[in-house]
């Protein structure tokens, strides 16, 4: 039986950034759309262009750099946010605005206060708008999982005869049940008159953890698009995991009409970019990217696995990304070897310099710890790539904390060319560190996130710690990773303090609109 293609709709640069300290960044946004590109996801959600100004100029890069990919800027249907978003995608090489508007009736009647005649006329008026941008348009009928059927159809009908090519009908409160939801698209495929004229689409939250499943049960009654963020990122309690979505169709290709064209091979690598840059951390038992799903602890597990994998094993780890062969390298390891095993990974740089940085921090982590993991590679990319202008520098750190007495550390930082010496005391160790930074830097911060990872398993790990500082209303997320992690921890803190004095905070995506 041939199969259809489902196109993979990736929101993680706009849905989920939505989720509170998720924002990215300009250079982020970039960074994380390579890899979707990489991915070969077919249309990337790169933000919501009237937002901000930053998202603006985020949309517009990613739409400058991107090539093989469809970027897509989100639009509500307003005359203002269409325009801003066409601006925006101006030099892409393929574009898509999405537009959309409420059409449930709690929404139309508490939210926009709109008679349901005067949405329609917006949603037509919207798509043709768009239509003078590009011919790729994309409208959603907001919170549609509880809209009534009858002006569903109409919505849509109008909408595809406005130029539409894809309609997306979202669970947008999570409120959808699998069977109820996928029978809705049937319905709906099947009563509108012009439905053969466009792609439907599912986007679906997961506040009551049925995302995958509905947009799953979606596909099987026709719907052709899925929409999906990387590690199920997204506001309250996410998106629809791409990665789920993705291997869920390529696993059950039996019971599934459809394929993709993503290259699953790059899926573990996007997820632990999208969590470091985002300082969301993959939990050890999520499906296909977190520590423990390839892992087995059972006995009986064990002894299955060793004598035919699919026994236990319904997918090979290699083919998301997982890497068999974990320990590669060491301090004795050269720069050709270094080099080749990035290849491996699929991590190139653009210059040689870029290498050079690299591979000077491989031989730093590598006179500490014996063996270097792949996931230590990935990690010193990051920080190689993270670098922004230090105002604060760790130039000695000195901490005691012995049981029965109170931790104290002593700490040189330099800040701006001037060495500032401080100590303090704490409830712990890292406590007494970050009160010692606080008395020379006085950044009036609120700590709202402090978390530590191990990069890898072994007391040699190097641990990488994420910390989220507020601002006035601003947000940064700091990383640092050590295999001393009061150290790590030192580093996060001042790595969110540079960002926040080079202006890389972050205030909500959507924040004024």
């Amino acid at each position: 039986m041939s199969k259809q293609k489902l196109v993979i709709f990736d929101t993680t640069l706009r849905d989920g950034e939505q989720s509170p300290g998720a924002s990215m960044t300009k250079d982020e946004k970039v960074r994380i759309a390579k890899m979707l590109e990489k991915m070969r996801v077919d249309v990337i959600e790169a933000g919501f262009a009237i937002a901000s100004e930053g998202d603006f100029k985020a949309v517009k890069a990613v739409a400058d750099v991107v090539k093989d990919s469809t970027v897509c800027s989100l639009a509500r249907a307003v005359d203002a946010d269409i325009d801003r978003a066409g601006e925006a995608l101006k030099g892409a090489n393929s574009s898509r605005i999405h537009t959309f508007i409420a059409t449930s009736p709690i929404h139309m009647k508490y939210k926009l206060q709109m008679e349901p005649e005067k949405v329609l006329e917006r949603a037509i008026r919207s798509v043709k708008r768009a239509r003078q941008y590009t011919d790729n348009v994309e409208f959603s009928l907001e919170d549609g999982s509880r809209s009534e059927f009858d002006f569903m159809c109409r919505i849509t009908e109008a909408a595809i005869n406005a130029g539409a090519q894809t309609i997306n009908v979202p669970d947008t409160v999570g409120y959808g049940e699998p069977e109820e939801y996928g029978a809705m698209f049937k319905r709906l495929i099947e009563n509108v008159p012009n439905s053969d004229k466009a792609i439907f689409s599912t986007h679906c939250h997961n506040d009551l953890g049925l995302a995958v499943a509905n947009s799953l049960a979606a596909v099987m009654n026709g719907v052709r698009q899925v929409e999906c963020t990387i590690n199920g990122l997204g506001e309250r309690a996410g998106n629809a995991a791409l990665e789920e979505i993705v291997m869920a169709v390529r696993t059950r290709r039996d019971v599934f009409p459809v394929e993709t064209n993503i290259v699953t091979e790059h899926i573990v690598g996007t997820s632990r970019l999208v969590s470091g840059i985002t300082g969301f951390p993959v939990q050890p038992n999520k499906a296909i990217v977190g520590a423990n799903a390839f892992a087995h602890e059972s006995g009986i597990h064990q002894d299955g696995v060793l004598k035919h994998r699919e026994t236990y094993e319904i997918m090979k780890a290699e083919d998301v990304g997982w890497n068999t062969n974990k320990i590669v390298l060491g301090k004795h390891s050269g720069r050709a070897a270094v080099k080749a095993r990035f290849e491996e990974l699929n991590i190139t740089f653009d210059t040689q310099e870029q290498l050079n940085q690299v591979f000077e921090r491989f031989k730093a982590l590598a006179d500490k710890k014996h063996e270097i993991f792949d996931e230590d590679l990935q990690r010193l990319v990051s920080e190689a790539t993270e670098q922004v202008t230090e105002t604060y520098g760790l130039a000695y750190l000195n901490v005691a904390s012995r049981t029965g007495e109170v931790p104290q550390a002593e700490i040189t930082l330099n800040v701006k060319g001037n060495e500032l010496v401080a100590s303090a005391t704490g409830s712990g160790p890292v406590d007494a560190a970050y009160k010692a930074i606080e008395t020379i830097v006085k950044s009036r911060t609120d700590l709202l996130l402090y978390s530590v990872n191990a990069i890898t398993k072994g007391t040699e790990s190097q641990g990488e710690v994420t910390v989220r500082l507020e601002f006035e209303g601003h947000i940064v997320n700091g990383v640092g990773s050590d295999t001393d992690i009061v150290v790590a921890s030192v580093k996060a803190y001042l790595n969110a303090l540079n960002l926040l004095e080079a202006g890389a905070s972050r205030s909500h995506p959507q924040h004024g609109v």
